[in-house]
């Protein structure tokens, strides 16, 4: 008999994990797409009207953080408060540090 537990978890389509990962996807394809050299560590937090940017990012890409993500809640199909949160209305707080230069 064993003496670990082993646990996991499964969420489903239109959890917020899936939905953070779907934007810190999109931003790393958009910064990537600019600056194939860039170093990403993005973070996404989702919350009833609210998503929280954060990790620490060097590039020198010019992207639009705060209208990727809308976009990105839009392309879900989150378009009405009904729905906990919308591209709309949502509050979007951007966190990004630069990365430092001894990991870097």
């Amino acid at each position: 008999m064993s003496d670990y537990l082993f646990t996991s978890e499964s969420v489903g389509e239109g959890h917020p994990d899936k939905v953070a990962d779907q934007i810190s996807d999109a931003i790393l394809d958009a910064i990537l797409a600019q600056d194939k050299y860039s170093r990403v560590a993005a973070e996404t937090l989702c919350n009833t009207g609210l998503v929280v940017l954060a990790g620490e990012i060097t590039t020198n890409a010019n992207v639009d953080y705060i209208q990727i993500a809308r976009d990105t809640i839009k392309r879900i199909g989150y378009d009405n408060t009904d729905y906990g949160i919308d591209y709309k209305g949502c509050a979007v707080l951007v966190a990004y540090d630069k990365q430092s230069p001894d990991i870097a």
